[in-house]
């Protein structure tokens, strides 16, 4: 077992969650094969790849959730990224990265993770880990240095500016809230 306690929650929060799919299942049973060969697994630095932890806010009441225009993508996302040293756990680490990034204070997360993206991006394959954030009453947003802009967008829009992984997090965000 890794010494490192992030891994450690890592690789529990993975075995015991109920993938909604099979395709889910074999994503969580890979995320996990991945936590085992490699004990850096959950650090940038990791050649193979890393987990990350993201967290899709959500606004349910308005129906609406918040994406950021990422400054190095240029896409439409949910908030999250890199966990870091200080983080005991991945649902820690998506919601300090949900909170710097979209400003707003009083975030929740639902307590299971929602689903999991592995995507290659420019630095590296990720391993998603993708939680939701329930925004508070009259929630309000500030732009870090990561986004070039923020917006709610109602649930019906995401499909006409985000691309097919936020689409998916959303449809299983919804169905978490149900």
């Amino acid at each position: 077992m890794s010494a490192d306690p992030l891994h450690r929650d890592a690789a529990r929060v993975l075995a015991a969650w109920q993938a909604p799919d099979g395709a889910q299942d074999k994503l969580r049973a890979a995320y996990t094969e991945h936590l085992a060969a490699h004990p850096d697994g959950m650090w940038k630095s990791c050649g193979a790849g890393h987990l990350t932890a993201s967290a899709l806010i959500v606004d349910p009441e308005r129906e609406r959730v918040l994406l950021t225009l990422h400054r190095k993508l240029r896409m439409w996302l949910q908030t999250g990224g890199h966990c870091e040293p200080a983080d005991r756990s991945l649902a820690g680490a998506a919601l300090r990265e949900a909170t710097e990034e979209s400003g707003v204070p009083g975030l929740r997360l639902l307590p299971e993770p929602v689903n999991l993206d592995r995507h290659d991006t420019p630095c590296a394959t990720h391993l998603d880990v993708q939680y939701a954030a329930l925004a508070p009453s009259g929630a309000r947003e500030t732009v870090s240095e990561e986004s070039l802009e923020l917006r709610w967008f109602g649930y019906e829009e995401v499909r006409e500016v985000a691309d097919a992984s936020v689409v998916r997090l959303l449809e299983r965000t919804r169905a978490a809230l149900r």
